[in-house]
């Protein structure tokens, strides 16, 4: 039996979510272009009735399954690494410090990371000029805090987060772009935890997760589109939990010390960021 068109659409018409909600429900299908428009066929007239409803009624996907970015359910693991480079390299490299450092305890291999060098002497830290380090050559140091971490679950819990924004970002505006915000919000972060705290060790990806958050969340604001679409309540949980940080009761506590400036620098500028993104998406998609 030939396969029967189930829609036939605009070619400006975004349909990533509604065949990501066909892929997890297993339906057949293909999409080509014909005349200017994209048509969905199925294999059989009474599926392409159920594909109709089910695109009237959930035209942009399934709500309940925003968390998933559109990849074939076939697609194996090594499959979705290469599509990805810059998430993984980013995780790669993120992975390669935490070792070099023990996750945190390794003092003689973390200050070749710190954005400024330091010595322990007597038990306390003396740090270098910002200065001096920039004189040396060393200017590696002005993103290298991104990729350190304080223990398992620091790194566990901001490399999941990298895992989820970032490959949204590389699947929908491309590797270079995230690759080009990572760098951004990792200088900003850095540098706004300088001159909050002055010379101080800290580090984590936590910043450049801010930045990508904010830059996610304003940019499908202005440009909808399923790769942005986050699930609800993680932006307002990921707002609430700056917050809570920010009042400074895990250093009462004794539990850490926060980079809130470092958090609050890279959501400001991933904001900024999402905005012009957004603002340029909607201008083109208007054209």
């Amino acid at each position: 039996m030939s396969a029967v068109a189930a829609l036939r659409l605009p070619l400006e018409v975004d349909l990533g979510a509604f065949i990501a909600l066909l892929r997890r429900l297993r339906v057949p299908y293909r999409v080509s272009e014909e005349s200017g428009e994209q048509v969905l066929w199925v294999p059989d007239e009474p599926l392409a009735e159920q594909v109709r409803q089910l695109y009237a009624r959930y035209p942009e996907g399934d709500p309940q399954a925003a968390l998933v970015v559109d990849e074939p359910a076939d697609e194996g693991w090594l499959q979705r690494l290469r599509g990805k480079p810059v998430t993984v390299a980013v995780l790669g490299l993120t992975l390669i410090v935490a070792a070099l450092t023990f996750v945190g305890d390794n003092a003689a291999a973390i200050r070749w990371f710190t954005f400024q060098d330091f010595r322990i002497d007597g038990g306390y830290l003396y740090f270098s000029t910002l200065g001096d380090s920039l004189a040396a050559g060393q200017w590696w140091r002005l993103l290298t805090p991104m990729l350190l971490h304080f223990g398992f679950l620091h790194l566990a819990m901001n490399s999941m987060w990298y895992w989820e924004l970032g490959r949204r970002i590389e699947a929908h505006q491309g590797s270079l772009a995230l690759l080009g915000l990572t760098l951004v919000f990792g200088l900003v972060s850095n540098f706004a935890q300088y001159l909050h705290a002055g010379p101080s060790l800290f580090g984590g990806l936590s910043g450049v997760l801010y930045g990508l958050l904010g830059h996610c969340w304003l940019y499908q604001k202005l440009a909808p589109n399923p790769a942005y679409r986050l699930p609800p309540g993680v932006v307002v949980l990921m707002l609430v939990w700056l917050v809570v940080c920010m009042t400074g009761v895990f250093e009462w506590l004794g539990i850490a010390a926060i980079a809130n400036a470092a958090h609050v620098g890279g959501l400001v500028v991933g904001c900024l960021t999402g905005v012009a993104g957004g603002a340029l998406a909607r201008l083109r998609h208007r054209q």
